[in-house]
């Protein structure tokens, strides 16, 4: 896995640590659906046509989006939530749906302080430090999390990942990256304890350690458990990439099947390609995060990697599995513009994947990834009900299709969280006049 070899490409099959064998080297990453029931949290026949029209597409890995273990505690509304076994068939659907033809794993994750005030007027944290948005109270300052809580959700996560297993679903990822949790724990900026959760790396890397830990204990050493990590989080005096480092020399050590590198946080958010401050050489390379991961496949050549973030072109991603800098490469939003596509990767023609990049109003550049975060959700709810992509779908549609939803999920709803829902659709209005008057 560690050098470069011609004879691997993308139908190349990947072995895993723990046996498990992936078919080829594509794989959809996580993207959250905002598909599930309002109110119960549950997944629903929406999620098993989604990842039916995705298993089509060839890929040897489809990761979920963020499957939450505390009902609690959201990334957004219309999350899916497993605390237990009460929504068995639904989950056993959405994994056979999905067909023995490729691995499914399940992304498990809290939030953590990433929650918004309409779900909860009370988020957790490491430390009691506020996410900064640009709209201020979006997030409300979260309390510190007591150890005793701390250990309550790390037997959260393994129970989830326990009944995901029984549903059919054939690996987990834990979700340490982006800002959620986890990954609060790891960034010195958003963990100030000084108990054994918080100081140095070693500390701050404690929570995640230990539910990897009781992950394996209840899935067992032949179930798959991938980990995505921050490469950086981008911020000064932020997780960085020698923290990073030292993470995964922790989690060679825990058998860990797959990791995945990602980047940044809601306050910079990476992934998206916002705040791109690279060379104009390093982003002709198309992916956001190739020069850490070449320096992790030096140090870690025995760790299956995965990168996800900027792949565009079949022949780059051939190029990199070719010479050994990654193992599986992850491809999240043409998935949701042409999933068709993928086949021609994985048949190695030339070809470039398709990403809209969306600029609304020239005044709101801080929303344009909430925007094309609602675009992408509007193309996966056309994939869920059995209809193609649609390019020309309008900006602002997307967004108004999510209000009906938030409606019927007004019985979780705070007053803050109801204000906050009436406030969306004045300023939609807004948005609209200011377009019927200069278009």
């Amino acid at each position: 896995m560690s050098t470069a070899n011609c004879n691997v490409d993308v139908l190349s099959p990947v072995v895993l640590p723990c046996g498990v064998v992936l078919k080829n080297r594509i794989a959809k990453s996580a993207m959250t659906e905002c598909l599930a029931d309002a109110g119960t949290n549950a997944p629903n026949i929406k999620h098993a046509v989604l990842y039916e029209s995705w298993r089509r597409s060839g890929a040897g890995l489809l990761i979920s989006g963020n499957i939450m273990v505390d009902r609690r505690y959201l990334e957004n509304p219309w999350n899916v939530v497993v605390e237990d076994e009460r929504h068995m068939n639904e989950l056993s659907l959405w994994a056979t749906r999905s067909g023995l033809e490729c691995a499914l794993w399940a992304q498990i994750s809290h939030p953590g302080r990433q929650c918004p005030r309409s779900i909860t007027t009370c988020p957790v944290a490491p430390s009691p430090i506020a996410v900064k948005m640009p709209l201020p109270k979006i997030m409300l300052t979260p309390r510190a999390l007591e150890i005793t809580e701390i250990k309550e959700i790390i037997q959260r996560f393994a129970n989830t990942a326990r009944i995901l297993k029984k549903a059919g679903f054939s690996g987990v990822q834990i979700h340490s990256a982006h800002g959620y949790l986890l990954s609060q724990f790891l960034s010195p900026l958003s963990n100030k304890r000084t108990d054994a959760y918080g100081g140095n790396i070693q500390n701050r890397s404690r929570f995640l350690l230990e539910v990897v830990r009781e992950v394996r204990i209840v899935v067992g050493n032949n179930f798959p458990i991938g980990v995505k990590i921050n490469s950086a989080d981008f911020q000064r005096g932020g997780f960085d990439e020698n923290d990073s480092v030292e993470v995964i020399k922790m989690l060679q050590s825990e058998r860990v099947d797959l990791v995945e590198i990602s980047g940044g946080n809601y306050e910079q958010p990476a992934i998206l390609g916002k705040f791109d401050k690279r060379s104009e050489r390093t982003r002709a390379r198309e992916s956001y995060f190739l020069e850490f991961a070449e320096k992790f496949r030096n140090l870690f050549p025995d760790i299956p990697l995965m990168i996800t973030g900027g792949f565009r072109s079949s022949k780059f991603i051939q190029d990199v599995i070719k010479n050994g800098s990654v193992d599986v490469v992850g491809i999240a939003r043409p998935f949701c513009t042409e999933p068709d596509k993928i086949k021609n990767i994985l048949k190695e023609q030339d070809i470039v994947l398709y990403t809209p990049q969306l600029h609304i109003l020239p005044f709101a550049s801080p929303f344009d990834s909430a925007l094309e975060l609602y675009w992408h959700v509007g193309q996966m709810y056309r994939l869920a009900q059995g209809q193609s992509p649609d390019l020309n779908l309008g900006h602002l549609l997307p967004v108004l299709q999510t209000l009906p939803a938030l409606l019927l999920h007004s019985k979780r709803l705070t007053t803050m969280g109801w204000i906050n829902i009436l406030f969306v659709p004045f300023i939609m209005f807004i948005i609209i006049g200011w377009l019927f008057f200069v278009l």
